[in-house]
């Protein structure tokens, strides 16, 4: 790792160990107020306008995505780019008006709402549109200008009307996109599906160096840039790492397919980083810096509405999604708010640390929006897009196994509270989505793992990697360990991919889909195994 003293400055440095101290648990406000002097908000520093008339190559080089749909509004971005792959992305420190529109067709002859916005330079020229006043459970397409460009065009969709009775609402989920590890075939085939939204399970970017031949991706027709190859600690490192991620073409056409919902982990900042606590023992106030420059970089670069806009290194990600009377999603952050891992982060059988009653993965506000939320919930299907392993995940045949300090099995306190919560909900059908593991998994979710024929209470359904891992396998070697510890793990494997669910009123089906390589491009894509859960039943069957 690049340490962040070394490249923070040292002013910086000094007025964020003034305001922070050493160790000290942030509010949002004393957040804003530390580290206001690290991330300038609009008009603060820059009130020039140029013409977009004025820029001379195409600023659209990163495409568009919308996200968060809702039955009158979807989220609408880009962010304008000439030179991607340079620090300011090819644009002078000046604002740039950028004009939207949303159609109800492909060729615009009819246009449902069109409007203006400012691209500014202190958010690197990125543009969130909330575009208000659209009609519940219909395809949109849209597209942007800035003087004469015309942004390639994206299609999204809306979400149904509150209790409105749907026969069936399919999505997808994705996670793990490591660019050094291979292409990013999986969104090209994701883009081709037919479906409503899909949810990104964190994961998105990695802050690892990235050689000029691209790592596995082995590039023999380009070279990029010498400051990829390091790891990302700066704003400016974030910024323009996710140039180089949004540039690829494959992920382009996913997000101009479909609106997504995305949610971090934790290599949109650092790995395994919990809470204000680093992965490596740089002082919590460098730390702050770069966890704040990641929000920042995450923010700007992603379909997300205003409130979700970074303050600091404090930014609320989780957030609540309606789908008719179908279904209720319940984005989770795992990692903003979570207590340090147990047994220095290593593999460890259960032992008092990690069983402590006072750990958290969620954070006590978030576990309670959680459970209130439930309450409340009239859904058929109540489904948890969330980050890393939920279920129990024994990593020997010993009598007594190691499990995961990162996953929930090194929070078996703070799992028992949100199942006692789906209980005290009456959660009838609980889904949780997961991402994280760079394999997918199938798992019956119980109360008690150790009794054959234990109540069943929920389903996980784990997406594997887009191409985090590199090629993987069919059965890894960890294969017959995994599923011999653990009887309610109905599926494993180690390719990369993506996983599609339907739900419907009486049941869910979930597809795995993979493709054979990823170190190479152009790869196809099938369906590895399905299952289904009913509605009323839960419990997974291989159909």
């Amino acid at each position: 790792m690049t340490p962040a003293h070394r490249t923070h400055s040292p002013a910086l440095r000094a007025a964020a160990a003034r305001h922070l101290g050493r160790r000290t648990f942030l509010t949002a406000t004393s957040a804003a107020a530390a580290l206001a002097f690290a991330v300038n908000m609009p008009g603060t520093a820059h009130a020039k306008t140029i013409n977009g008339r004025k820029i001379t190559e195409d600023p659209f080089t990163l495409g568009v995505a919308s996200g968060d749909p809702r039955p009158d509004s979807v989220v609408l971005w880009t962010r304008l780019a000439p030179k991607p792959y340079e620090s300011g992305s090819g644009l002078p420190q000046a604002n740039v008006q950028v004009r939207w529109e949303v159609a109800y067709d492909a060729g615009f002859a009819k246009i449902a709402k069109r409007g203006s916005v400012t691209a500014f330079p202190e958010f690197n020229h990125s543009v969130h549109v909330e575009a208000v006043g659209l009609e519940a459970d219909r395809v949109y397409y849209y597209r942007f200008r800035t003087g004469t460009w015309i942004s390639p065009t994206g299609r999204t969709r809306t979400a149904p009307a509150p209790g409105a009775v749907l026969s069936e609402l399919k999505l997808a989920a994705v996670s793990c996109q490591a660019y050094h590890d291979g292409y990013f075939t999986a969104y090209k085939h994701l883009a081709d599906e037919d479906l409503d939204v899909v949810f990104h399970l964190g994961d998105y970017l990695y802050e690892y160096a990235v050689n000029s031949a691209g790592g596995a991706r082995n590039y023999s027709d380009r070279v990029l840039p010498a400051h990829f190859n390091r790891e990302t600690v700066t704003l400016e490192d974030y910024r323009l790492r996710y140039g180089l991620y949004k540039s690829d073409p494959d992920l382009q056409a996913a997000h101009a397919a479909h609106p997504f919902v995305v949610s971090w982990d934790d290599h949109e900042t650092e790995n395994n980083y919990a809470d204000e606590i680093p992965e490596n023992g740089v002082p919590p106030e460098e730390f702050l810096l770069r966890r704040a420059s990641a929000y920042r970089a995450y923010w700007e670069n992603q379909p997300l509405r205003a409130p979700q806009q970074p303050s600091g290194p404090d930014m609320q990600l989780y957030r609540r999604l309606h789908f008719g009377q179908l279904a209720q999603f319940d984005v989770l952050d795992t990692r903003q708010y979570r207590s340090d891992q147990a047994y220095g982060d290593r593999a460890h059988v259960p032992g008092p640390e990690s069983e402590d009653p006072a750990r958290t993965m969620t954070g006590a506000q978030q576990e309670r929006w959680l459970i209130d939320g439930w309450r409340a919930s009239t859904a058929v299907w109540n489904v948890v897009p969330q980050q890393v392993n939920f279920s129990q995940r024994k990593l020997d045949l010993n009598e007594v196994a190691k499990v995961s300090m990162d996953a929930w099995d090194g929070y078996p306190a703070s799992r028992d509270r949100i199942l006692d919560g789906a209980e005290s909900a009456g959660v009838r059908n609980l889904m949780v989505l997961t991402g994280d593991v760079h394999v997918a998994y199938a798992y019956d979710i119980k109360r008690d793992y150790e009794t054959p024929g234990a109540k069943v209470v929920g389903t996980e359904i784990v997406a594997t990697s887009v191409s985090s891992g590199k090629d993987g396998a069919d059965r890894p070697a960890t294969w017959d360990t995994y599923t011999r510890a653990n009887p309610h793990m109905k599926f494993y494997n180690g390719r990369r991919g993506y996983v599609t669910i339907a739900l419907g009123e009486q049941q869910a089906r979930a597809d795995f889909r993979t493709v054979g390589a990823v170190t190479t491009p152009g790869a196809p894509v099938s369906t590895t195994a399905s299952f289904v859960t009913e509605a009323g039943n839960p419990g997974l069957e291989q159909v």
